[in-house]
Formats: C-alpha cells, structure tokens, sequence
C-alpha cells in the first residue's frame, strides 16, 4: 500500500516546525541566498520577501519544505483571514520528474514515494524544467537535483515523516494513502456543514493522485497550485528509419567509394 501524507490546511498554524524538523532530519545547509557573512564570519539572515511572514519564498536544493503565508484582507478588514500551507514534494502517481529523467536516476519505491538517486544522478535537469509544482531543484553543491524524499530512510525503518512528526496541531499526517483519504473526507465533509463552502480536496485526480495531498480552504490557485498541472512522459524514441531509405543510404555509400576508388586508380595509371 502507497505511503503519504494528508495537509489539513484548515488547523495549519504557520508555525514552521515542519521546515525546522526537515532541515534537521536531512541536514541540509542553510539556502545561501538567504544568509550573508558579517566580518566576524557570523551567518545573518539577508532574505526579507515581504510577503508576510514568508521569507523562504520557494523551494530550493536546501529548502524541501515550504509554508505559504496568505493573507486575505479587504480595506474594512471586515471577513479577513489568514491561510498557511506546509508545501512539499507530491510524490505524484504519475512523476513528471520520473518520467523524463534520461539516465533512470529518480525511482518509486515499494512504498509509492518519489526518490532521486544521488549516485547515478548527472545533474541533467530535466526533472526541474518538468515538475509541475517547481518542487525539484538543482543542487551547485552536489552537482545533482534535490528534493523531498518522504523520509525514505525513516519510512522504511517504520517512523513517519519529520514533519509530520513536529507538527504540534496535526495539520500533517502521515500514513497510509487509502486511510488518509477517509480521514480527509470526513474533514471536509465537517467543513463544508460548518459553513465553509470553499474548502475543498486537492490531490486526487492531478497528475493521477497525489501521494501528498490537502485540504484546502480556497481554490488550488490561491494557495500557489496549478489548477490543471501539465505531467511531462517520457520523450518518444525516435522511429526506426524506413527500409527504402536505409536501401537509399547504403547505396549513396557504394556509389560514393566506386568513384573514390576510380579517381585513385586514374592517379596511380598517369604516374
């Protein structure tokens, strides 16, 4: 059965102690665009977006986990609200990223999570330009593309995920994707008798169901979701030439080394 994680954005708080436990979990670096030096060598922060209280901005190499900060607020400051979003890598059922990669180097495990392989990963990039969700990012570091795992190694040691782990209020869950949905469902059916017409699942129809998939209290698009994501396969190989032009060329070739032959054996008789 495929793993996953349900992200009830409804009870997400914008805490960020799922980015803090991820960072932790994979030792990744602090993004270099986000940190200057100071003469005594000290790293300070030196990335302020402005929007809101999100100075991550997106995903990166050294950023696998991003929470959005979306603020909905009208001149009256009558019916405003905010929303947050843990976003991550959607372990797709139909991977972008794994369809296109030339040299097999990003995989599905047993468990239905999206892992690249950072032996046989040649930095080629093609991951990047295809998902759909700017989730994969290229690493100058390790020459190679980085992303979300899902926790590989603590979800085939039996742990949940980091993050789901950290989060104080249960916004991430992890487990099974069958059991998630079922869950995910009757929250939303709860929501919506509460009033909250707008509250709505995505991640079961894009790109064939997503493995990570949320509740959310707006359209995708609010929330920085493509509605209709394009999912990239696998380029075609090229057709096998048809016979008459393998005949052609072959006799291109006979004819073209006759008259290089003829030519010397002119030259060898005038000596």
């Amino acid at each position: 059965m495929a793993k996953g994680m349900f992200v009830d954005t409804s009870i997400c708080t914008g805490c960020k102690a799922c980015q803090v436990a991820c960072k932790e979990w994979n030792e990744l670096d602090p993004e270099p665009a986000h940190f200057k030096s100071d003469p005594a060598t000290k790293l300070l922060a030196d990335h302020f977006t402005g929007d809101s209280y999100d100075n991550t901005g997106k995903m990166s190499a050294t950023d696998w986990r991003h929470v959005r900060f979306i603020e909905q607020f009208n001149h009256n400051r009558i019916g405003s609200r905010w929303l947050f979003s843990s976003d991550s890598c959607k372990h797709c059922t139909d991977a972008a990223c794994l369809n296109v990669c030339p040299y097999s180097a990003i995989i599905r495990t047993e468990m239905g999570n999206v892992v690249v392989l950072q032996d046989k990963c040649q930095g080629a990039r093609d991951c990047t330009h295809a998902c759909p969700y700017g989730v994969v990012r290229y690493s100058d570091k390790s020459g190679t593309s980085q992303k979300c795992t899902l926790c590989n190694d603590r979800i085939h040691n039996g742990l949940g995920t980091a993050c789901a782990k950290a989060c104080p209020t249960g916004s991430i869950r992890f487990g099974e994707v069958a059991e998630l949905r079922t869950r995910a469902d009757s929250r939303l059916a709860r929501l919506k008798a509460s009033g909250e017409a707008r509250a709505n699942i995505y991640g079961y129809k894009e790109a064939k169901g997503l493995n990570v998939f949320y509740l959310l209290m707006d359209k995708p698009s609010v929330y920085g979701l493509p509605e209709n994501p394009v999912v990239q396969q696998r380029p075609k190989s090229l057709p096998p030439l048809p016979a008459n032009l393998g005949i052609l060329v072959i006799g291109v070739t006979a004819l073209v080394k006759f008259r290089e032959r003829g030519a010397k054996e002119r030259s060898e008789e005038k000596r």
